[in-house]
């Protein structure tokens, strides 16, 4: 049954999914005719639908025959335009937002540098945060640095923190301070940790 081996193939693929995770899926999918197509019918509006912040890097809506709008939270107005908090991914951002306690704006870089894996500088979105801290305006007055307290997210913090200095010289740099185990990442952290983390962040020399 070459469908049903792709189908597995595809799904044990996904984080977290292994074969078995793959299989259950599969069989809970397929036993109602209706979930699997309720399953395809949101993957391609996913696919078609959502698209990349183009100042953030978060999800955001992509409108029918427009170009990828602002993200709900780059578009509020309520929100402090001169407070960026660099995370590495977008689910670091939804852990951030569950705590409710963050009210400026973000920037994903799209991962970390890695040697091992061969992610330097130019993989990441560190370009398009040289542009926004060059042309902010109100200038930004303050980045937070919210990466994983691993050697790899400090090594990208002093990279952004660089990059803050020569571009706006004027702001501080500040990161995740109580909290943040070593090694761990920011989205595999409860909403009470990431609170106090936030609250009691510490300048960066």
């Amino acid at each position: 049954m070459q469908a049903l081996n792709t189908l597995l193939r595809t799904l044990a693929k996904l984080p977290g999914m292994g074969p078995r995770s793959a299989q259950r899926v599969a069989l809970h999918v397929l036993a109602e005719p209706s979930r699997l197509t309720g399953l395809v019918q949101a993957l391609a509006d996913a696919a078609t639908k959502l698209g990349t912040c183009p100042q953030c890097g978060n999800l955001a809506e992509k409108p029918e025959a427009e170009a990828t709008a602002l993200c709900p939270i780059c578009a509020n107005p309520a929100r402090a335009t001169g407070v960026i908090c660099v995370v590495e991914g977008v689910a670091d951002i939804w852990a951030m937002e569950k705590g409710g306690t963050f009210g400026g704006h973000y920037h994903v870089l799209g991962g970390v540098v890695s040697a091992l894996q061969g992610v330097g500088p130019a993989q990441l979105r560190l370009g398009q945060l040289a542009g926004r801290l060059q042309s902010a305006h109100p200038p930004v007055t303050e980045v937070i640095l919210a990466l994983g307290a691993s050697i790899e997210g400090q090594t990208t913090g002093h990279l952004v923190a660089e990059m803050v200095h020569r571009d706006a010289p004027k702001a501080i740099v500040t990161s995740l301070a109580k909290g943040m185990p070593v090694g761990a990442n920011v989205d595999y952290l409860d909403e009470s940790t990431l609170t106090l983390a936030l609250q009691h962040r510490q300048p960066l020399a």
